[in-house]
């Protein structure tokens, strides 16, 4: 797959976003070539992450801090519920793949079309509670945590190693 390269920019805006892209990128790169059953293999023992658990819950981070907190508008989760908490990531099957892929790729352009919408990281989101910079550093953060897991669960897999 072609993927984002690591960023070469000198300024925040483009730093954040490019980082940010070049983490989603790697996501989908773990993923890319396994099969759904694959893809819902816990294959660390004991944990039971999967890759597509983490997709899942990738695509909840999306949705939570920048869709729903930077556009101002509370569209709900994608798979978590009061009644259950790990929904994005418990109790997985191979049917669940390509719905998951579609909505986590849905769930990003979302994303980036609100991130469209403001001109500077400092600005406050529309609840008030943090900058725009705080809201793209928590979900980078996220991708980039998630990412290790990622890592280690690809290689017990098939071996395959690398970003």
């Amino acid at each position: 797959m072609e993927r984002a390269a690591e960023p070469e920019v000198d300024d925040e805006v483009g730093a954040v976003l490019g980082w940010l892209e070049f983490h989603r990128d790697a996501l989908a790169a773990k993923c890319e070539g396994l099969t759904a059953e694959q893809l819902v293999t816990a294959s660390a023992p004991p944990s039971t992450l999967t890759l597509l658990g983490l997709v899942r819950h990738l695509t909840e981070m999306e949705r939570d801090y920048l869709t729903n907190d930077l556009s101002g508008e509370n569209r709900g989760r994608v798979y978590v519920t009061d009644d259950d908490s790990e929904a994005d990531i418990e109790n997985l099957d191979a049917s669940m793949v390509d719905s998951s892929m579609a909505r986590w790729q849905a769930e990003r352009a979302a994303a980036d079309a609100v991130i469209t919408r403001y001109g500077s990281l400092s600005e406050l989101s529309p609840n008030g509670r943090a900058t725009i910079r705080a809201y793209l550093l928590k979900v980078l953060q996220e991708y980039a945590r998630h990412n290790g897991h990622a890592d280690i669960i690809r290689e017990r897999i098939d071996g395959s190693r690398g970003e």
